[in-house]
């Protein structure tokens, strides 16, 4: 079976990525022109606060018959009508209830798709774009969204990143493929090569991330941006009309980056494994908000060979091998390092408006700059070297710290009894709902992977 093959089972395109193989539906079919008039006037409604009284009076319109790339539209509409809607009047209070016409369609899209009733990364940037001419590449300055929630340049641009980003990453998603694959026929010299080749497509990826400045100002991302993209977990919503849920106001994550895989698939073939702390419970979390196919992809590179264990136990590992690993890594720690930058300055260092928009959580719900530095430090910390002795089974060294686990309460199964892990002083207790990230992005100096005569 050819390694495209392998690659499409899970819904990732040898030359996309984990962007859809063909462009995004663009428009639905003509029973629900009630929602692409909707879509089409949704920055002026939320402009005037008119979206609650339009979507009241929405007729609920059944979903069924769409399937495919019009499915995912449908999920990206509703989507950003249920966000519209909840956070219209965000400076001052939250709707918590989403009206039938949307949430029952919503919940019918979202458990055809496997994910949950929410705006999800998938839809707001994986499914949300447009190349302005068909024949040029999935890149800056020919994308455009297909959905806004106030539009302008800092909505467009911040959105537009992560879609460059993602197509930039394909490369590297394919090479993963391959190393596995490599490993598992022993192949070194493959391996250093496929290696070599995720760098290129993570360097790739660092020069886009460091573009998101040029046209996406701080103060505009936070106040007219972000707000939008918060999820329910502070506040639960009623999904109005939908049985399976009684009534019952329910919880959801909003929309992250951390449900990109993109990180988690580098982190499981790079082998960097993060201690036990709050955000590595939610990142788990947030493969549930991640296309099956993805996270399906995810699981199987964590199921294959090992790369680092390869590179650091093989007997055909050679200098040239470590370093090409070395430089994978220090490229995903300089990625990490960015968003940690781009964390404190777009969110953390802004004078926070109103109650529902915090600088201290992310969107996604987590505490994000403790966690994200964290991250950072503990990428780098996988360094094999040229000349490192590795004695635990995990290449790090065995006095490597490993921070208690905390359960948030609302995950623990009824009747479980869990032993409270210790606090550390100013620390959210362990039931704190706002446990989990968005956001993000830091940065340290930038090291570029040595040059090397051949």
């Amino acid at each position: 079976m050819s390694d495209a093959h392998d690659l499409q089972r899970f819904s990732v395109d040898p030359e996309r990525g984990f962007l859809p193989a063909k462009d995004p539906a663009r428009l639905l079919p003509s029973e629900f022109s009630a929602w692409e008039e909707i879509a089409a006037d949704l920055p002026k409604l939320l402009a005037t606060r008119r979206l609650k009284l339009t979507l009241d009076r929405l007729p609920i319109l059944d979903p069924s018959p769409l399937e495919g790339a019009e499915r995912e539209r449908a999920m990206l509409l509703l989507s950003f009508f249920g966000h519209g809607y909840a956070w219209e009047n965000w400076r001052e209070a939250i709707n918590e209830r989403i009206p039938a016409g949307v949430a029952v369609p919503w919940y019918q899209v979202s458990q055809a798709l496997g994910r949950p009733p929410v705006l999800s990364y998938a839809s707001y940037a994986l499914n949300n774009w447009r190349r302005l001419d068909p024949t040029r590449p999935i890149e800056l300055g020919n994308l455009a969204l297909l959905q806004n929630f106030l539009g302008g340049l800092d909505e467009e641009w911040f959105v537009a990143v992560h879609v460059a980003i993602e197509a930039a990453a394909a490369t590297a998603l394919a090479a993963i493929w391959r190393a596995q694959a490599a490993i598992a026929s022993d192949d070194s010299n493959a391996l250093e090569s496929d290696l070599r080749t995720i760098a290129v497509a993570l360097d790739a990826m660092y020069r886009i991330l460091r573009r998101l400045p040029e046209n996406c100002d701080p103060y505009i991302y936070y106040h007219r941006v972000r707000p939008y993209i918060h999820g329910f977990t502070e506040h639960p919503v009623v999904y109005e009309g939908v049985d399976a849920y009684r009534g019952q106001p329910r919880a959801f994550f909003g929309e992250t980056g951390a449900q990109s895989t993109i990180v988690p698939a580098l982190d499981a073939a790079l082998g960097v494994e993060h201690s036990s702390d709050d955000l590595r419970i939610y990142l788990t979390r947030m493969r549930d908000y991640m296309p099956i196919g993805h996270r399906a992809f995810l699981g199987a590179v964590e199921t294959r060979p090992s790369i680092r264990r390869y590179v650091l136990n093989s007997s055909a590992s050679s200098a040239r091998l470590r370093e090409a690993y070395d430089d994978c890594l220090q490229l995903v720690r300089d990625f990490r390092a960015k968003h940690l930058e781009y964390a404190a300055a777009y969110i953390q260092k802004q004078s926070q408006s109103g109650a529902y928009n915090s600088t201290t959580y992310g969107t996604g719900g987590t505490p994000f700059m403790k966690y994200l530095k964290k991250h950072r430090d503990e990428t780098a910390r996988h360094a094999i070297g040229t000349s490192q002795t590795i004695d635990s089974p995990d290449g790090l060294p065995n006095d490597e710290p490993r921070l208690p686990l905390k359960v948030p309460r609302d995950s623990v199964p009824s009747g479980a009894r869990v032993t409270p892990a210790p606090e550390s002083p100013g620390s959210r207790s362990a039931g704190d709902r706002r446990w989990c990230s968005r956001s993000g992005r830091a940065s340290a100096s930038r090291r570029r992977p040595r040059r090397r005569s051949r």
